[in-house]
């Protein structure tokens, strides 16, 4: 493809660049959008709708035009985007502690309040009913000011790195007494920010099976279901077919692991061969190791090692686990070994968030707690390699998939955002007509859609619950995975309608409330994408115009 006036081609203004890199994905990087961070921003930047007549055709949009014009889908300055300069801003530790003691002394003085409540109990009524209104107004003052306080502390948190919020939770979390008490909690206070503290982890980042509604991961019907999975891998022989249909509605966490092995291809169904396909295959990911890794220093791939070892903090931020030296050296290995081994794509940003759910799973496999705070140190040196080798493995069955995806210029991506609007387009029209009419384009916010599979849309937790399906849905991430992202869209249709503009339009987009999602949502939207797949799967003229 040839370019004019000497302009360069969107893939070579960095000549330090490969074939095949591209640059970050708008908030692709970033924790969910945070609307008390953000308020202000919305409201300034609300503009009126678009005056372009609605019958009007637009002019086709190329790739390259959508890189040169399109600053939320793009992200080529890395340091200019005002969202995230916003989300960066720390508050000072004083300001914080401040507001910390504040909270501390206004819960002291209700509690207070409330034992002399209790002692005045024994006086005459009349004396009760004189002041007893005078108290309620003082009460309810203290608890409206607590109340603000409390609010001001949570704000003051979300902005702060994750050391100084597990240094303000241990005062805000503290036991509240008398004032002499609180003279020695303080004391007591200021030992315990010597001691390790254990993060808070956000809702977003919890990785545990739940539903929204609160109810217990394992009811009796999970736990018939568990019996049924345990006898169909019993067997010497695993029926994989029927494998496939009792996954496709969820996989317990007791065998999730065997399981994505077996469904991926990375496991042979027979059961004797297993144990030495496994020994097989973790030996010769440790040869890769030991053959290329050290040349991640070298002229020629120097800029691929920099541009992963980048990329492994930004993955899932804000999961302790995933901020450990010894995790993020093993997922170095894995992202370079698979880079080298395939040239024609390289690494692109989005492949490393693709790693994370294997190696979660293939954890879970070892332990019996939480994962999130789990420090993988404490696991045996043989178990961190199984669990390494296991989870290139898998990634790299899941990528041959999909490697059109990554390939010089995206062609897979291109196809699966223009297949989405048509779909989108019949499917319901009302969302597709709104978006066009404030130039909302697809590419803009459904490029992270694939390229991330919906990674940086959904909470790990259901990532992994949806590749439960996907893994049991014939080409279920590279095919399947078009009709989810299209119930997706169509399940925000009322907030999509409310928005007026295109700035909220692509706020919303691309950052959807999904943070409390759990098994139900999940469940939901893979059976309004089934519906989808179901109806036009095998007639796809039907959404074409």
């Amino acid at each position: 493809m040839s370019s004019d006036g000497g302009k360069k081609q969107f893939w070579k203004r960095n000549t330090a660049k490969v074939p095949g890199s591209i640059q970050h994905v708008y908030g692709a990087q970033h924790p969910p959008f945070d609307p008390l961070l953000h308020a202000n921003l919305i409201k300034a930047g609300n503009k009126p709708p678009s005056t372009s007549t609605p019958g009007k055709p637009k002019k086709a949009t190329t790739f390259q035009e959508f890189e040169s014009i399109t600053s939320d889908a793009w992200d080529v300055g890395d340091d200019d985007d005002e969202l995230l300069a916003m989300a960066a801003q720390n508050l000072n530790i004083e300001v914080v502690m401040e507001t910390a003691n504040k909270v501390i002394e206004n819960h002291s003085k209700l509690q207070e309040r409330r034992q002399q409540q209790q002692d005045e109990v024994f006086e005459p009524e009349e004396k009760e009913e004189e002041e007893g209104h005078e108290d309620d107004e003082e009460e309810q003052e203290e608890e409206e000011e607590a109340a603000e306080t409390t609010a001001e502390l949570s704000f003051s948190l979300e902005r702060l790195p994750h050391s100084d919020s597990r240094l303000v939770k241990s005062h805000s979390e503290a036991p509240i007494g008398s004032p002499k008490e609180m003279i020695g909690e303080r004391s007591a206070l200021h030992r315990q920010q010597s001691l390790p503290h254990r993060p808070v982890i956000p809702l977003v980042a919890r990785m545990a099976d739940q539903n929204t509604s609160g109810t217990p991961a394992m009811t009796e019907r999970e736990a018939s279901r568990l019996d049924k999975f345990r006898q169909l891998l019993a067997g010497p022989n695993t029926d994989l077919e029927e494998l496939r249909k009792l996954s496709w509605s969820g996989i317990p966490r007791q065998v999730r692991p065997i399981t994505w092995k077996l469904l991926s291809g990375y496991l042979p169904a027979n059961a004797e061969r297993r144990a030495s396909t496994l020994q097989r295959k973790r030996q010769e990911y440790f040869g890769f190791i030991e053959q290329y890794y050290d040349s991640r220093n070298d002229e020629h791939h120097q800029d691929t090692y920099r541009q992963i070892h980048i990329d492994i903090p930004r993955t899932n931020p804000l999961i302790p686990l995933f901020q450990q030296a010894s995790v993020q050296e093993i997922f170095e290995r894995i992202l370079f070994i698979w880079a080298i081994r395939h040239p024609a794509s390289g690494y692109v940003q989005g492949i490393n968030d693709l790693v994370t759910p294997f190696f979660v799973v293939y954890v879970f496999e070892y332990i019996e707690e939480e994962v999130e705070n789990f420090d993988v140190s404490s696991l045996q040196e043989e178990v961190l390699r199984n669990i390494e080798a296991d989870s290139f493995w898998c990634m790299s069955k899941l990528l041959d998939g999909i490697q059109d995806n990554y390939t010089f210029a995206q062609p897979g991506i291109q196809r699966k955002v223009k297949a989405l609007e048509e779909l989108v387009s019949r499917i319901d029209e009302t969302v597709h007509r709104h978006m066009q009419q404030y130039e909302v384009e697809y590419l803009q916010f459904a490029f992270r859609w694939m390229n991330n599979l919906l990674m940086r849309e959904l909470p790990l937790r259901c990532t992994i619950r949806l590749w439960d399906t996907y893994q049991a849905e014939p080409e279920g991430f590279s095919h399947f995975h078009l009709y989810v992202c299209a119930a997706f869209l169509v399940r925000w249709r009322k907030e999509i309608l409310e928005e007026k503009d295109f700035q909220g339009l692509m706020i919303l987009l691309q950052n959807l409330p999904t943070m409390h999602w759990g098994n139900e949502e999940v469940s939901v939207l893979l059976a309004e994408a089934y519906r989808l797949k179901f109806a036009f799967a095998d007639a796809p003229n039907h959404y074409k115009r």
